[in-house]
């Protein structure tokens, strides 16, 4: 058996200490709003001026006896001492949801939570324990927060590198809470910061929904171009697709930090969006249908040169930029003629980065800039073309250069 910890593991950081929540500073409604929402039963208690909490029915019994007095309002006497109280019972405690409450309170989080139905394995094990099962839920958890942090920042069919680098920077305070096996999974995503990246997948998965089921009823498509608005893209398409791949269906449910309220346009209570495996073929014909009908985009971007590369002494060839402005991707791959190559070249030997238009492609994940034009050096005094000598010895990375560039 897969035995994990209850502790909350970073989504993409191995590091994280949740600082203890301070009893004076704790609201007793949010605190029980939270018990609530992580199974603890409220058993009683003098009406008006406190309430007894017990842990989820799994672990009421042999829990220690484990039960939580908790104020109804800041208003009884004694709040702050049970307040207390209860944050040190639930610190001591070993329950998975004891962590998830204090996290909750440490920092106001909305939470997302990912339920798959996994098959019987063959020798009569759930497939949950077999390990690719488990870093399968954990890519599509992932996956399905980026495409709703890209979606936060622009809407389009198909980002591939555009936006990615903001994208990722936004999920860096995300937790993730493990569960044993591979059927469960709850993200904690930060509300300064992240509440966008949830509200935005919260529409999209309700606007997918739709989609698909608008689909498989009338046989069109036409709902998915409306569903961009939404947030839909392909990016969210195929994360579906790698949620629900391999189990017999899988569930998406949101809920909102009770510290922070319900954000404007969204149900205080938002249904789970269930997705099946009938539904595949559908997803994977949107994502094809967004790679396909995303169009090239006209951009000018001012970049530095940090490869160059032709066939021959003379004649054109291509460039590499690390892009500074004009677009948001990180590097972008631009084939120039022999004049335009030379200004390149020079601007390269000089520390200048160039600038340059073009149409910015989606083969290729958008890093190609074709019809390159206006080829010309940007200007820099000395302390910026320092300051960007260094950034470029600091910051490149092969690792950042994909294959498929070449």
């Amino acid at each position: 058996m897969n035995w994990q910890s209850p502790h909350l593991e970073p989504l993409s950081s191995p590091e994280f200490a949740a600082g203890s929540p301070d009893p004076a500073q704790v609201d007793p409604l949010v605190l029980g709003a939270l018990l609530h929402r992580h199974g603890w039963l409220r058993r009683g208690g003098a009406a008006g001026r406190y309430g007894r909490w017990t842990p989820p029915a799994p672990y009421a019994t042999g829990s220690g006896g484990t039960s939580l007095l908790v104020p109804e309002s800041r208003a009884f006497p004694d709040c702050v001492d049970l307040l207390e109280e209860a944050l040190t019972a639930l610190s001591r405690s070993a329950l998975p949801s004891a962590r998830e409450v204090l996290y909750g309170l440490s920092v106001p989080s909305d939470e997302i939570r990912w339920d798959r139905e996994i098959p019987r394995g063959a020798y009569g094990l759930q497939g949950e324990a077999d390990w690719t099962v488990q870093e399968q839920l954990r890519s599509a958890a992932r996956q399905l927060l980026l495409a709703g942090a890209l979606a936060d920042r622009a809407r389009a069919g198909y980002y591939g590198a555009r936006h990615r680098g903001q994208a990722e920077r936004a999920l860096d305070g995300v937790l993730v809470g493990p569960a044993p096996g591979g059927r469960r999974l709850t993200a904690y995503v930060p509300v300064d910061g992240g509440r966008g990246t949830v509200i935005r997948l919260h529409h999209a998965l309700h606007a997918a929904r739709e989609a698909v089921d608008y689909q498989r009823a009338t046989g069109g498509m036409e709902a998915f171009d409306a569903a961009v608005e939404a947030g839909v893209s392909r990016e969210l398409a195929e994360a579906l697709i790698s949620l629900v791949h391999g189990s017999e269906g899988a569930r998406v449910a949101l809920a909102w930090a009770p510290a922070a309220g319900v954000p404007a346009g969204c149900a205080a209570r938002p249904e789970p969006v269930e997705f099946s495996p009938g539904d595949l073929p559908v997803l994977r014909e949107a994502a094809a249908r967004y790679t396909r009908d995303e169009p090239a985009v006209p951009v000018r971007v001012a970049g530095a040169v940090v490869r160059m590369r032709r066939s021959a002494p003379g004649g054109g060839g291509t460039v590499r930029l690390r892009v500074l402005a004009g677009a948001e991707i990180p590097y972008v791959r631009v084939v120039l003629d022999e004049e335009s190559y030379r200004v390149a070249g020079h601007a390269h030997l000089v520390g200048l980065p160039i600038r340059v238009s073009g149409s910015l492609q989606r083969r290729g994940g958008f890093r190609r800039l074709t019809d390159a034009a206006d080829v010309r050096p940007v200007p820099l005094d000395e302390v910026e073309r320092d300051r960007l000598m260094k950034s470029l010895d600091e910051s490149l990375d092969a690792g950042d250069v994909l294959p498929s560039d070449d």
